[in-house]
């Protein structure tokens, strides 16, 4: 389970100032599945001015997390020593929040903690972060959702052992004046799926006030849990498997273009491939005059891969022209295919996977608040991932 940032000491790195005021066309691409974080101390950025007034309200989790670093996961039986424990806020949802607030938007959230210690710990480093919390819902009783998670030295993985939240969230838990007052000014919905009933609930009012909807569509969750959210989602960030197992098709830039086909209101999808970097697929409209032509997505996916210079250390992104894309025994669509890599980092400032996913969606959040297009989302997304200091 991912950690809140912590508060930022210093100004963004040379190389991150250089990236946001960039306008050249290529694109350092995010990637943030399973991705590894730095070791030793990294200042993070400050704050960034707020374009206006307007609010990012996010929904779903929100946690106390437990982080045992350990020399090499242990064995059955096994009794081994912590080399380090710490002890933060997390929560997918409260991650990507404090990182949108950490760029500089105005963060509000909707989740659900207990009147218990863990529950006031995570308000409290919430509230730090600059997020509003006044429409967290604070049972009387119960326990706060909270996580073990075991950070393996030796394989740079993380292990997450999740306790959840009693009583769960529910629509009830939330008036419709409540929920209403929530949405006040919002202009970016973000839900992470976690409380799948509530945040329908939410998109649902969200999207008959024409706010448009970013979902994280995690492995974890079923059919069931995503399908009405994904229907009304104007925005879809995922895993590099979760495209494959929601479709049934193998071909990941084929499974994009399904999703797509599926979610007609979806204006892109991202697919995170960790260490091997990501790949978006973006739709444009019909008629475009951009379009240039027709191609299978596959020929256009391995055509671009042959394009980018794998040998770059700082992540890099190619992107296709507007076409009418299709795949074997799928519709088409008019869009166009990015295709990035990762930033490489030496295996001495590896630690774990914790967070970066969340630093990622929180970058997109800011993006898409001061509308930034893909080619510049893309590069800023992967160096707030680089830069956040996690651990």
């Amino acid at each position: 389970m991912p950690l809140l940032l912590p508060n930022p000491s210093s100004p963004l790195p040379s190389p991150l100032r250089h990236r946001l005021c960039s306008s050249s066309s290529s694109s350092y691409a995010a990637a943030v599945g399973g991705f590894l974080l730095r070791s030793g101390h990294r200042p993070g950025p400050p704050r960034l001015h707020a374009a206006d007034s307007r609010v990012v309200l996010g929904c779903g989790l929100v946690t106390l997390d437990y982080l045992a670093t350990v020399d090499a996961y242990p064995r059955p039986d096994d009794k081994i020593r912590t080399g380090e424990l710490q002890i933060s806020g997390g929560g997918n949802a409260g991650n990507a929040l404090t990182a949108a607030a950490r760029l500089g938007l105005n963060t509000r959230v909707i989740s659900k903690v207990a009147n218990d210690e863990t529950g006031a710990t995570v308000l409290s480093e919430l509230n730090e972060a600059g997020i509003d919390t006044s429409h967290v819902i604070i049972s009387d009783g119960g326990n706060t959702t909270f996580v073990y998670i075991i950070i393996d030295k030796q394989t740079k993985s993380r292990t997450c052992i999740l306790t959840p939240g009693d009583p769960p969230m529910v629509p009830s838990d939330l008036p419709m004046s409540s929920l209403s007052a929530a949405l006040q000014d919002v202009s970016l919905l973000y839900l992470d799926g976690y409380s799948p009933e509530m945040e329908l609930v939410v998109a649902q009012q969200a999207d008959q006030m024409k706010i448009p909807i970013l979902v994280d569509a995690e492995q974890e969750r079923t059919k069931e849990e995503l399908e009405g959210l994904l229907s009304l989602a104007s925005y879809i960030v995922c895993s590099g498997n979760f495209p494959k197992n929601w479709t049934s098709i193998p071909s990941l830039p084929c499974a994009l273009l399904e999703i797509l086909l599926q979610y007609p209101r979806a204006k892109f999808v991202i697919a995170t491939l960790g260490e091997k970097g990501c790949m978006m697929l973006e739709r444009s409209e019909a008629g475009d005059d951009s379009v240039v032509g027709a191609a299978d997505i596959e020929v256009v996916a391995d055509s671009l891969k042959w394009e980018l210079h794998k040998d770059d250390t700082l992540p890099t992104c190619i992107s296709s022209k507007i076409m009418r894309l299709s795949a074997r025994g799928l519709r088409t669509i008019f869009g166009r295919l990015l295709i990035g890599t990762a930033e490489v980092i030496p295996a001495s400032e590896l630690v774990d996977t914790t967070g970066c996913g969340d630093a990622f969606i929180g970058a997109v959040l800011h993006a898409l608040s001061t509308e930034m297009p893909p080619e510049k989302m893309l590069p800023f997304a992967s160096q707030v991932v680089s830069q956040f200091p996690f651990a």
